[in-house]
């Protein structure tokens, strides 16, 4: 796509997206979020954004919200919210990276807010990805972006194993990755409370953020809470 095309599709789809967050500027990537290719390439002939998100050092968060891919340098995170996914694009000047979720693979949709930053969890019945968002997005926007999200999820949950297979995917410098459960598989090590991504969020809110800034102390093999260190 030439970068003429790639803005005229830009300003195609941001007069049909029912949110403002949608801008030619953003999808055209006129401020340099990203290294590479503007997020408009990464949309299918078809597809159109319904809205747009963005934040700048916090990334992407797969399986629990402290295993996150930053954007680095003066780069940023794009998450887009379209008709059949969210996709997300973490600037890097070694390549950018995209992980998608896919609404039909998708259990449940939620959102958090926090004193640094909210989040989106988009969640497969296997994985959970935390999109953090700028803190300046309001409440109303993250209830209508979920709202949208829930209204595309699967009427009959898929099985386990089908959602493993199609929970998301992610891409570096335009190749596939494994997804860090597999890796965990094939011997790249990993705690099963990364694998399956469910113990950190299970007895947790973000009434805090603070703790994700903190390192996590072990013993034994367990988390220790932090307040027992402070």
């Amino acid at each position: 796509m030439s970068e003429r095309s790639g803005r005229e599709r830009a300003v195609m789809l941001a007069e049909m997206a029912p949110h403002p967050s949608v801008t030619v500027g953003l999808l055209a990537d006129e401020n340099g979020l990203l290294a590479g290719d503007p997020p408009v390439t990464y949309l299918d002939g078809t597809e159109a954004p319904a809205y747009a998100l963005t934040n700048g050092k916090r990334g992407i968060g797969v399986g629990t919200k402290r295993n996150c891919t930053q954007p680095d340098g003066d780069r940023a995170t794009v998450i887009l919210v379209t008709d059949r996914r969210t996709l997300c694009l973490v600037g890097s000047a070694e390549g950018d990276e995209s992980i998608e979720v896919e609404h039909d693979t998708l259990a449940d949709v939620q959102y958090h807010t926090g004193l640094i930053a909210n989040r989106l969890v988009v969640e497969t019945p296997r994985k959970r990805v935390h999109c953090w968002i700028d803190r300046t997005v309001d409440e109303e926007m993250l209830e209508a972006v979920t709202a949208y999200v829930e209204d595309r999820l699967p009427e009959t949950p898929i099985s386990e194993t089908a959602a493993e297979q199609r929970q998301y995917k992610s891409t570096y410098r335009g190749k596939p990755i494994n997804p860090p459960e597999q890796q965990a598989a094939d011997g790249d090590g990993g705690t099963a409370a990364d694998r399956d991504g469910t113990a950190d969020e299970a007895v947790r809110t973000d009434e805090d953020e603070s703790d994700d800034d903190q390192p996590t102390v072990t013993y034994r093999g367990k988390e220790v809470d932090p307040s027992y260190l402070r």
